[in-house]
């Protein structure tokens, strides 16, 4: 059966298909192809569309990237092959530095997604030299470059737990992207963004473009943002959608 390209299930099997890409690329571990998988069982029991909750947090998340002194986009392999584009877009939009940190590391795979990057667009790429230390983590992630060491916040999309507690002990605010609202990395984070990533970041760098000219005053009001009531909402939201799957 053909999918109709206007049909949300077109954009998850054109989204498989990036994934797989960035695996034959050398780009995306064979772990991240299986969490891959996790997030898409999330997106449909969510109708695959970005939720208001979605849409709150990444509002305050705007404001938060245009309140810091520091921003950093942290990318791995599956963020790579699915926004590269993307992640150079909001890294103008927002005055961010990107990163490459990999938590199944090789200087092959960060050499291969940094090339991504600088094909998208991107004028720096850190994470290919590494001088400094995450303390707390025994993964190849502690090992960063000066931009996530000097950052203020950061940008984890698809992140480990491991490392958003240990961003968070360090002192850092922390923006991720997860589908998962029960995930350890969503309920460590400072503002949890449950979408699609390939949905959240355009509209991410929309709000960036669009909150620019606002006084401090107004986006530190829009950055406060109760992480915890928003994953509640989450996951009351996933319990409704399963019981009208479950009685249709």
């Amino acid at each position: 059966m053909t999918v109709p390209r206007s049909h949300p299930r077109y954009e998850s099997l054109r989204i498989r298909e990036m994934v797989s890409a960035g695996f034959l690329s050398g780009a995306v571990a064979l772990e991240g192809v299986m969490a891959h998988g996790r997030g898409e069982a999330f997106d449909y029991i969510l109708g695959e569309e970005t939720l208001l909750t979605a849409k709150a947090a990444i509002r305050a998340a705007a404001a938060t990237l245009l309140l810091s002194s520091h921003p950093v986009i942290s990318v791995n392999g599956n963020v790579a092959a699915l926004c590269s584009k993307e992640v150079v877009n909001l890294s103008l939009t927002s005055n961010s530095k990107i990163e490459v940190n990999l938590f199944y590391d090789s200087i092959q795979r960060r050499r291969i997604i940094i090339g991504m990057l600088y094909r998208a667009g991107a004028k720096e790429v850190l994470g290919l030299e590494r001088h400094s230390m995450i303390k707390g983590l025994e993964s190849a992630r502690r090992m960063v470059s000066h931009g996530i060491a000097q950052a203020d916040t950061v940008v984890v999309p698809l992140e480990d737990g491991d490392r958003t507690q240990a961003l968070i002990n360090a002192g850092k605010k922390v923006i991720t992207i997860d589908l998962n609202p029960l995930s350890r990395t969503a309920r460590t984070a400072s503002i949890t963004i449950v979408d699609n990533i390939t949905r959240a970041l355009p509209i991410l760098s929309d709000y960036c473009k669009e909150m620019k000219g606002y006084h401090t005053e107004q986006l530190a009001e829009i950055a406060e943002f109760d992480n915890m009531a928003n994953l509640k909402e989450c996951v009351r939201l996933i319990k409704e959608r399963l019981d009208e799957y479950i009685d249709a």
